[in-house]
């Protein structure tokens, strides 16, 4: 079911440990392209068209009316909106504290620069409605966006054949919890390309966004990669990922669970187990043998723990799961160890590290209150999961008096003239004609 490869007696690589899934955007770019040009031509009669094609279903509005939004939240069992609530508030709670300040700094008397964040003025959020339907998602997006500051909102997610052409029940009943009323029936490569260019729909126009966050699968991912420059993108999402390091004080079933809960998602997720306990290893096969076979999507399951992007390591001590760890940059790193927090602390790419036994990948996905958007493939070497600062823009504001341009003003003539830049110097001592010290 899934492979135990011993680098304990070799030289370890740790970048060749565990390959990733083999799915490359670059492959289905050819294919994903004449969509995005067509909705770009079309507008909606194209995004109808491929939504028929590639979905089955369209809902001929595409926009859903907001009595539907609000019927969607009625009719949800009460259990789960009363989740829903909560894992809301739990992430605006730490989103809020992610929230910079501007900050004034006095260079010299009279010269000031203020770091101001500005946050994006309209967005497009994606949410997946594929092999499983992620109302997670639209708190992860919507809240974060919210707490940015973020005016105009638009939420995409695919139209479902068993809900009239419209997106999940779940997802709809979650964007009105949260106040999102701009929802549209659409996914795919032609809801990023309706969000990035904009289009005249019957109810009326929808104008185009300036960023698009959002997982999605493969086609999604390509068509995010055609758009960006057009628009802004948080990441390009790839097959979610867990990587557990544990050691032998791990209880075997707690962590053959995680590897089973992050597999479910999909045939290519990656689950994989890094240990320095060849006893841990094998009580993880044995449980995975029994937890598999019991669970719902146990196909699913299967077909990924048994992937090449699935194994578990035995290396020599934890030391040496900290430099695989730190090399494959997880997606989701669990550590399951005596001392889980000191080991956390050496881990410096991962999206999201979770510590300790009571703090499973599951948590994050709803309620814990982090976001569960967060960097795949390895790129957590160097970028961020979704939060806040996604949403923000940095700008800086230069303010200088008379007094502070004239004290630095000959600084600024010597430095244009190495470059060869004479009417940058010019452009200063027009202003500190009479006035230098």
């Amino acid at each position: 079911m899934i492979r135990i490869v011993d680098q304990r007696d070799s030289e370890l690589d740790p970048a060749a440990v565990v390959p990733r899934a083999s799915v490359a955007v670059a492959d289905v770019i050819d294919q994903v392209q004449p969509i995005v040009s067509d909705v770009a031509d079309r507008g909606s009669a194209a995004v109808a068209e491929w939504s028929e094609k590639l979905d089955g279903t369209s809902y001929p509005r595409l926009r859903v009316p907001k009595e539907r939004l609000s019927a969607a939240l009625q009719n949800l069992d009460p259990r789960i909106t009363d989740a829903l609530t909560q894992a809301a508030a739990r992430v605006r709670k730490v989103h809020t504290d992610q929230l910079p300040r501007d900050a004034v700094t006095t260079v010299a008397p009279g010269g000031h620069v203020t770091q101001r964040w500005i946050p994006v003025q309209r967005v497009g959020l994606y949410v997946p409605g594929g092999q499983a339907v992620y109302a997670s998602s639209v708190i992860m997006n919507v809240v974060a966006a919210q707490v940015a500051g973020v005016e105009s909102i638009a939420v995409v997610s695919p139209p479902q054949v068993d809900q009239d052409g419209l997106p999940a029940a779940t997802v709809l009943a979650a964007c009105a919890l949260l106040g999102v009323d701009e929802v549209y029936a659409v996914g795919g490569a032609q809801a990023v390309a309706l969000l990035a260019y904009g289009a005249q729909l019957p109810d009326g126009p929808l104008p185009p966004v300036d960023m698009i966050t959002g997982p999605g699968n493969v086609w999604v991912t390509a068509a995010k990669r055609l758009v960006m420059g057009t628009v802004g993108i948080d990441a390009e999402a790839g097959p979610t990922e867990v990587m557990i390091i544990a050691d032998e004080t791990a209880d075997a079933a707690v962590v053959a669970s995680d590897l089973v809960s992050q597999a479910e998602h999909d045939t290519l997720a990656a689950a994989v187990l890094v240990t320095p306990s060849e006893s841990l290893a094998e009580a993880v096969v044995g449980e995975l043998a029994r937890q598999v076979p019991a669970t719902k999507h146990s196909e699913r399951i299967r077909t990924a723990l048994a992937g090449e992007q699935s194994a578990i390591i035995l290396v020599q001590d934890l030391p040496d799961a900290v430099i695989v760890a730190n090399a494959y940059g997880a997606e989701h790193l669990e550590i399951q160890t005596r001392d889980a927090r000191e080991w956390a602390d050496r881990i410096s790419n991962a999206g999201a590290i979770f510590v300790g036994r009571a703090t499973p990948v599951s948590l994050g996905d709803y309620a814990a209150g982090s976001n569960h958007v967060l960097p795949t493939g390895g790129t957590a070497a160097h970028s961020s999961g979704l939060g806040v600062g996604t949403f923000l823009r940095s700008v800086q504001v230069v303010e200088y008096d008379d007094a502070a341009l004239a004290q630095i003003a000959e600084v600024v003539q010597i430095l244009a003239d190495s470059e060869d830049l004479p009417a940058h110097g010019a452009a200063v001592s027009a202003r500190t004609r009479g006035t230098r010290a």
